[in-house]
């Protein structure tokens, strides 16, 4: 089964490729390297071995004094280690990510150090079943040994520690590279410090396994295809590899896609023609695209890498998924895009909730993208800011452990990110956020540090960015806004796209010290629901909230007869956010706590959010916000009471 295609997607032919980012890494070379060239030979999960292994693989950038800017990036089952650039200036295309990968892009090599490998058992350099084995002096065909994802990573760790990187900056990959990051993020916890598993799963779904079988089947019924030993004769399975192919590619387009592009449109006449021949045109275009494929890429890889596919099951393997990623130590970017239907978005939110239960630092966003599982190849507008940022955060990160660690001095507050600024908190100064955010800044002395944090509808993360800084927190945030995750990602926040109506479940008892309710509360829907959740999984809640009794409120619909508008509640009846469904004052909360939650009202904070100032009387009438601290009644209670 296919998954993954160059950038060609919806060409026809004759059509030109069009490229969507200009800059582009140039010209580069394919380099070799062989690994398991004597008596150790490389011991496979099937429990065979093999050597020598060699390994094609492409560099773009530099690696830095401190090597600690090396990216690998994993290909899928169609990939190879030609990620970016062009190897003549003639090419007619560039690398298969070359919208990702080169100068001022995502993966920025005037920054980093990115390395893209042929997986073991590849047909485009790497040791595979068209290898040469050295016992027979013929290609290996089908006498191949079956191979895992498990055993493509350690080849690739032999690549790394061939180059001298002692930890990688990030592991990327889509599909089965997603397949491979989730591998290398567990078996060798200490020398990655970002995973990006982008478009793929913990294990392929029973229509996944179902749609490589038919593939296999088409290419191993094929009459050309001799057992695998077509390499010395004058036929090749190119009509199964074709089907194969044909067959993959729809998986890994959308129908929205293919409808745009192709819909009912007959080729080449106006009418049905009433013949068995291709007539319509997305037919002529899967003919196509089965053919080139046939020019470039090997039967027998095929049949290996899906196979590997297949066999890759983390639940099996560990026994469940928080068992697998336990022993992960790096953060975690989990992309997924919402018209991939072979891996759909559910299977990147099983892995996300593992990691959420083993307390990993995970950021997780859905992309909207109408290409299909094909959208991780051809999206770089949302995909890759998302993947700039966070990679930028991680390096600083990384960087400022390591100079603390060498001058064994708390991590400096000045050693400030590179992102745009948060600002400084004080009671004197008013707000630091645009907005006049109160609320936020008292909500920063209300948290003790090194505490830990849950912030829903943490909006762009500035909140939680502050008290990362300010308080040493650890802290994690739900919101839906792809925007709101690409800003968290540039402040150095991890962030989950969860709809908090839906997903808290994945979140332990007492996980949190502190959970932060954000002038978020006026958006719920099922808010006691909702808060008794957040009771159960925080040791204190804290919520902020506009008052709908201010006084300006009560002027405006007495004298006016209109629904009171003013600077915490600027919508007006008609235009307010399609969320908006919650209006209650500071009274109405507190008798809401009481007599409904049940639960012990710990602080309460009222202020007048133009001046700054808390309000201590006649809070409901002057306050035109306010900020409660509440505690589940049992946990809250003195051990000795």
């Amino acid at each position: 089964m296919q998954k993954e295609s160059d950038k060609s997607t919806f060409l026809q032919p004759g059509e030109q490729v069009i490229e969507q980012v200009s800059q582009s890494i140039g010209l580069v070379q394919t380099q070799y390297v062989r690994f398991f060239d004597g008596p150790d030979q490389l011991k496979l999960e099937c429990g065979q071995t093999l050597g020598p292994i060699d390994v094609a693989y492409e560099t773009y950038g530099q690696l830095n004094e401190r090597r600690d800017n090396a990216i690998l990036i994993v290909h899928a089952l169609s990939g190879d280690a030609h990620v970016a650039g062009r190897h003549k200036i003639d090419d007619h295309k560039p690398g298969w990510w070359d919208i990702m990968v080169g100068p001022g892009k995502p993966f920025d090599t005037d920054r980093y150090f990115v390395v893209c490998s042929n997986c073991l058992g590849g047909c485009m350099g790497s040791t595979g079943p068209s290898s040469i084995d050295p016992r027979t002096n013929k290609p290996y065909g089908m006498t191949f040994p079956i191979i895992t994802i498990s055993d493509m990573v350690e080849v690739q760790r032999h690549l790394i520690d061939y180059l001298g990187i002692d930890r990688l900056l990030a592991v990327v990959g889509g599909s089965m590279g997603g397949m491979q990051v989730l591998d290398w993020a567990i078996r060798y916890p200490n020398r990655v410090a970002a995973a990006f598993p982008i478009a793929t799963t913990a294990r392929l779904s029973a229509q996944g396994i179902a749609f490589d079988a038919v593939a296999r089947n088409a290419i191993l019924s094929d009459k050309n295809f001799q057992g695998g030993t077509y390499y010395n004769t004058d036929s090749y399975p190119s009509a199964g590899l074709a089907v194969a192919r044909m067959i993959g590619h729809i998986t890994y387009l959308s129908e929205e896609a293919m409808h745009k592009k192709f819909g009912r449109h007959l080729q080449n006449t106006q009418d049905y023609q009433y013949i068995l021949e291709k007539e319509f045109r997305v037919e002529s275009y899967l003919d196509y695209q089965g053919s080139i494929f046939v020019d470039r890429f090997d039967a027998n890889t095929y049949l290996y890498f899906s196979k590997a596919m297949d066999y890759f099951d983390l639940m099996k393997q560990y026994g469940c998924l928080e068992e697998a990623f336990r022993p992960a130590q790096c953060r975690f970017l989990v992309i997924s895009f919402d018209s991939d239907w072979l891996f759909p978005s559910r299977q990147s939110r099983e892995i996300v909730d593992a990691l959420i239960i083993d307390n990993k630092d995970v950021t997780y966003l859905e992309v909207s993208c109408p290409y299909g599982h094909d959208s991780f190849l051809l999206d770089w507008q949302v995909q890759g800011r998302l993947v700039s940022g966070f990679l930028r955060q991680t390096h600083q990160k990384l960087q400022r452990a390591a100079d603390s660690a060498k001058s064994a001095q708390p991590v400096s507050k000045k050693a400030h990110r590179e992102s745009p600024a948060v600002g400084r908190i004080s009671r004197k100064s008013g707000s630091i956020f645009e907005g006049q955010r109160v609320d936020h800044r008292e909500i920063v002395h209300l948290i003790e540090p090194n505490s830990t944090v849950l912030d829903l509808g943490c909006g762009d993360g500035r909140l939680l960015a502050l008290l990362q800084e300010e308080k040493n927190i650890h802290g994690m945030g739900l919101t839906l806004g792809a925007e709101d995750i690409i800003a968290c990602a540039e402040h150095g926040v991890s962030v989950a796209q969860y709809d908090i109506g839906k997903y808290l479940g994945v979140f332990a008892e007492k996980s949190y010290d502190y959970v932060v309710l954000s002038k978020t509360l006026q958006v719920i829907r099922r808010p006691t629901v909702i808060l008794r959740e957040l009771l159960r999984i925080g040791r204190k809640i804290i919520v902020s909230l506009p008052n709908f009794a201010y006084w300006q409120g009560r002027l405006q619909l007495m004298l006016g007869g209109k629904a009171p508008v003013w600077k915490t509640l600027p919508y007006t009846w008609f235009n307010k956010p399609e969320e908006s469904v919650n209006y209650m004052s500071i009274s109405d909360f507190e008798d809401f706590v009481h007599k409904h939650l049940n639960a012990r009202l710990i602080k309460k904070l009222s202020f007048h959010s133009q001046s700054g100032r808390e309000i201590r009387l006649w809070s409901n009438l002057l306050a035109d916000e306010a900020i409660f601290v509440i505690a589940d009644k049992e946990y809250e209670k003195p051990p000795n009471r």
